[in-house]
């Protein structure tokens, strides 16, 4: 961990070599003490203050301020994302956004950019139009692209990372951060739209 002199302040995470599309499938996979304890540092807040201010220059920050202890960070997440009827507020999957395609549709389609990759999905686990899944998708084609020297390839990762943020998570999380409005948590708003603000500026970066 590195000391900001400048700021005199802890450095929880160097955006620059972190792989933002793994930061935010962590940010909202399912409750642990591991990730209650990263959000609870006392760098953290400055941290997404520091890429909001480089995402967004001309917003102000919403401010961020984590659950004070697991068992309430773990029931919010719960009473948001996974219980609800007929479903939860939130739902973190693109199929209960997405109301223009099947389900069925989706995850068909989902599943097909996956095997560009040759990587699946176990159903035990997850399923394919999952936030989770789809950014860790996104985090391969990355790490492909970033680790190839055929220029010929990394067009191509380039344009599989902008056509599917285009298709799919672009396509939902806009109408999921417009359901995050009324709910209380302050933590899960503001990373969700700072996870959109990247992911749109990902996109553009895929077509240049």
């Amino acid at each position: 961990m590195a000391v900001n002199v400048e700021r005199d302040k802890v450095r929880v995470i160097d955006w620059r070599q972190t792989d933002s599309y793994r930061f935010f499938a962590f940010a909202f996979g399912p409750p642990s003490d591991a990730r209650h304890r990263w959000f609870s540092q006392p760098g953290v807040a400055d941290a997404l203050a520091e890429l909001w201010e480089e995402l967004s220059p001309e917003g102000k920050f919403p401010g961020f301020s984590w659950f004070p202890d697991f068992e309430s960070y773990e029931a919010a997440y719960i009473a948001l994302f996974d219980v609800g009827a007929p479903e939860p507020p939130v739902p973190l999957c693109e199929s209960a956004h997405d109301k223009s395609t099947t389900p069925q549709e989706l995850v068909l389609e989902n599943t097909h950019f996956y095997e560009v990759l040759d990587l699946h999905v176990n159903p035990s686990l997850t399923v394919p139009d999952h936030l989770i899944t789809q950014l860790e998708f996104l985090s391969a084609v990355a790490y492909v692209r970033e680790h190839t020297s055929d220029v010929s390839q990394q067009r191509v990762m380039s344009r599989l990372e902008h056509d599917f943020l285009q298709r799919h998570l672009l396509n939902w999380i806009g109408t999921a951060e417009e359901k995050l409005q009324n709910c209380p948590f302050v933590a899960f708003k503001t990373l969700f739209a700072l996870m959109t603000l990247e992911l749109r500026r990902r996109d553009q970066l895929s077509t240049t």
